[in-house]
């Protein structure tokens, strides 16, 4: 996102677009494991999806098969814990 990093623990992950100003991301881990549909869905507008599908591959994300049928305009990615993200193509009609 090109977001400033405020805080990088272990207890939690905090981005801004820059260091005083609001609002952030905060991102905190769950102790128990991804057992049921996700409660937040990130979808992500690269300039370029398939440049960005490649980056997040190599940070450790994998493909997910959610039921979709293959023809759409994104790819649906889980990270390493299993929780899903789409990479949106470009916004059609502009």
């Amino acid at each position: 996102l090109g977001w400033t990093v405020v805080n990088d623990s272990p207890e939690e992950y905090e981005i801004r677009p820059e260091p005083d100003r609001l609002p952030g991301l905060l991102f905190g881990p769950a102790p128990e494991g991804k057992t049921v549909k996700n409660r937040l869905h990130l979808d992500f507008r690269p300039d370029d999806r398939d440049a960005e599908v490649e980056r997040f591959l190599a940070l450790g994300a994998r493909h997910a098969d959610v039921g979709q049928r293959g023809d759409e305009p994104w790819v649906v990615l889980a990270d390493p814990e299993g929780n899903e993200f789409c990479v949106l193509g470009e916004r059609s009609g502009g």
